[in-house]
């Protein structure tokens, strides 16, 4: 019986150790991370954010070289030279649905790449303007994911609207980066 209380007491001690242990440490990163965060991403932010890539979309089919500029267009705006980017476009299926590389999604905007022969250049069309119908948007400091409708208005006068997903990281220079794009045609039950 002596050994049993002992053994808890034991147990008790260590885990009241542990625990001024973990709370020490969690006050010291806070005070770490607060010294060191960016601002909070707002909803006006993303707002912002997703009416420059309806900028940057629609000025890949107005440039003289539309892949130079599909390709700016991805290192600005996206994550891919920092990290991972998570890139579903509206109209690819099979093995291409997914395109985790800076190649994939170039070759989705401006086509013209024989290892995702299904891209005709949805940027190509060309678009002349676009709209964001805002769904939502939760914020977790210096990353934010939105859910919108983007209607997009080409050259001919037709529309598409797109539902959109995007996750944003904002880097060390305040920037915001895409590192998730999902985007999908709106299901008709008709």
């Amino acid at each position: 019986m002596k050994s049993t209380k002992i053994a808890l007491f034991s147990m008790v001690a260590l885990f009241f150790v542990t625990v001024t242990a973990c709370d020490t440490n969690a006050s010291q990163q806070n005070n770490t991370t607060e010294a060191t965060s960016m601002p909070e991403i707002t909803e006006a932010m993303v707002l912002e954010a997703q009416q420059a890539w309806i900028r940057a979309l629609v000025s890949i089919g107005e440039a003289e070289d539309p892949q130079a500029r599909a390709n700016e267009v991805l290192t600005n705006y996206y994550d891919y030279d920092n990290g991972s980017v998570l890139f579903k476009p509206t109209l690819a299926y099979g093995d291409l649905t997914f395109r985790p590389t800076k190649e994939g999604a170039l070759s989705y905007f401006v086509g013209g790449n024989d290892d995702f022969a299904q891209d005709g250049g949805f940027a190509l069309r060309p678009y002349v303007s676009g709209e964001v119908e805002m769904g939502g948007v939760v914020s977790f400091g210096d990353v934010a994911i939105a859910m919108s409708n983007i209607t997009l208005t080409a050259a001919d006068g037709s529309t598409v609207m797109v539902n959109k997903t995007f996750a944003y990281r904002m880097d060390d220079e305040g920037n915001m980066r895409i590192i998730t794009h999902h985007s999908s045609l709106p299901f008709s039950p008709n």
